[in-house]
């Protein structure tokens, strides 16, 4: 076995875990709303069309926050097409996803699901197609209370409260040529600011999140985020940032590294907006949103999507990107989640994209069931354990060479620990043949384990195991052969992880364990 060895210093924060770090996505992209979240007639759906058993899923993900419309789809959307009575909702043509939109599900429609799934609305508006007015007009629809002539339609059209949406993202992609109305990095910050000006005019308690780059590896990445600010950083709350990882030919090794990747693309945009704001002179903080992030195998989806185009065929909610999640791509996703986690004092935000069937950790099927992919386990129990603040950790563990990142720890990791004093620890094994032997030592507290359970290939299976409608093999199971033991404020853990692996384990206070037991 490896050993590892990693140190936690338990009374020292590196900050607050962000509750909107634990967001997601929906957008009207292939069957997310349509025969996803939204199926009239289906066994389980409420009484306004929603899947109850896909609901609860959502609930047991534990979202806290949902971007919505998109995405690639909001930069040709006009949002008074989704308002009023259904009967007299337009359909159009949808040009980002090629497909038909009928318009069924709108504003209101979904900030009641959002309601009834306990989640935060975050709301795009079109900066490709449209710009200041009709943004404003969207934000007074939604935030006035009563007496203009958009806030009495919102209310005959059956909301007579405010929707009271405080989170707004100025337009998506924009550096991106696929992008419908895609503009220069100059073009879009000077859009963004009016915009984002005359919305703070409207209602002063808007945060805005500005576009910032695709991705790392765009050409204008670094520039477009520093012109972008240059325009908009006194009146932006966040800029976001989109991150998707796939195995490409092969190359696992560099696959189970993506956190590595991560850690530098968050690094390198929290250094520039800090070279911004001293630039200008700003005492202020901006926020990284990374509103896109997950596991997608573009390369395939690139080649398909350009087929469906060509055929002339508009389709409506399409299967677009329903990608099958297998457990080295479960591995992942909780890896990227420690990354988020550890840059915790500059990710203010962060949503799995998307919820449900397009490269979702959520599946389903008309008139039948809804099921758990792999992904689904890792960023289900880091949101229910990794509440509260990042503490400092010390890792010494030998590298792995890769490709894309070259060499990294063969192990990550990161602790949180909550209000109650309980203590969350996360660690991934990337290696896919060794199993590591890690040594933890924890200081400041005396804790005693509660739970340990594990992500790694199940019995029987390989690395490309997933869950289907009708079989779900991979799950967490129990971490065996942790040992745990106590000196004065010390906790000291032995743990041995599995190749190709995501492990939680939680250990709680000694002392309230001892009061519990006394009741």
């Amino acid at each position: 076995m490896i050993p590892v060895d990693l140190r936690v210093h338990l009374g020292e924060t590196v900050a607050a875990v962000p509750p909107r770090l634990f967001g997601g996505f929906v957008e009207h992209m292939g069957r997310c709303v349509y025969q996803g979240i939204y199926e009239p007639g289906h066994p389980s759906a409420d009484a306004h069309g929603f899947r109850e058993d896909v609901l609860e899923l959502v609930r047991e993900l534990g979202v806290t926050v949902a971007r919505y419309p998109g995405g690639n789809f909001v930069s040709g959307y006009r949002w008074e097409d989704g308002v009023g009575p259904l009967a007299q909702r337009p359909v159009r043509l949808e040009a980002a996803w090629h497909s038909t939109e009928t318009n069924e599900v709108g504003l209101h429609e979904f900030a009641g699901w959002a309601d009834r799934a306990g989640v935060e609305v975050m709301q795009a508006v079109n900066l490709g197609t449209r710009g200041v007015l009709e943004a404003g007009d969207l934000l007074e629809y939604s935030n006035h209370p009563s007496g203009t002539a958009l806030s009495e339609q919102r209310r005959t059209n059956g909301a007579d409260e405010p929707f009271g949406i405080t989170l707004w993202c100025l337009g998506n992609e924009m550096d991106g040529p696929w992008q419908i109305g895609h503009k220069t990095a100059d073009e879009y910050g000077r859009l963004a600011a009016e915009t984002a000006r005359y919305m703070r005019f409207l209602d002063h308690r808007v945060e805005l999140v500005v576009a910032g780059s695709s991705n790392m590896e765009m050409p204008t990445f670094g520039e477009w985020e520093r012109t972008v600010l240059r325009h908009t950083a006194e009146l932006a709350d966040h800029i976001s940032v989109h991150a998707y990882y796939e195995e490409s030919d092969g190359d696992v090794a560099s696959f189970l590294a993506s956190g590595a990747g991560l850690d530098r693309y968050l690094d390198t945009v929290a250094g520039i907006i800090d070279e911004v704001l001293l630039e200008l002179g700003l005492d202020k903080k901006i926020g990284i949103s990374v509103d896109e992030w997950n596991v997608w195998y573009q390369r395939d989806w690139n080649e398909n999507h350009k087929d469906a185009v060509l055929s002339g065929d508009w389709p409506q909610a399409p299967r677009l990107i329903e990608d099958e999640y297998n457990v080295t791509d479960a591995v992942v996703v909780g890896s990227l989640l420690i990354s988020l986690l550890r840059h915790s004092d500059r990710v203010s935000m962060a949503n799995l994209a998307q919820l449900v069937n397009v490269i979702a950790p959520i599946r389903c099927e008309p008139d039948g069931s809804a099921w758990r992919q792999t992904t689904f386990f890792p960023f289900a129990l880091t949101s229910a354990r990794g509440r509260g603040r990042v503490v400092r950790s010390d890792l010494t563990a030998p590298t792995v060479g890769t490709s894309q990142y070259g060499d990294v720890d063969m192990v990550d990791a990161v602790s949180v620990v909550a209000d109650d004093g309980c203590v969350s620890l996360f660690v991934v094994n990337r290696s896919t043949t060794e199993t590591v032997s890690l040594t933890t030592e924890l200081t400041g507290a005396s804790l005693i384990l509660e739970d340990a359970q594990v992500l790694t290939v199940p019995e029987g299976g390989d690395r490309f195991s997933t869950n289907t409608q009708t079989s779900q093999p991979v799950a967490p199971v129990a971490l065996d052969g942790v040992h745990c033991s106590t000196a004065g404020d010390t906790t000291r853990l032995s743990i041995t992880l599995p190749p190709i692996s995501w492990s939680v384990l939680t250990l709680r206070p000694a002392a309230a364990v001892k009061e519990n037991s006394l009741v």
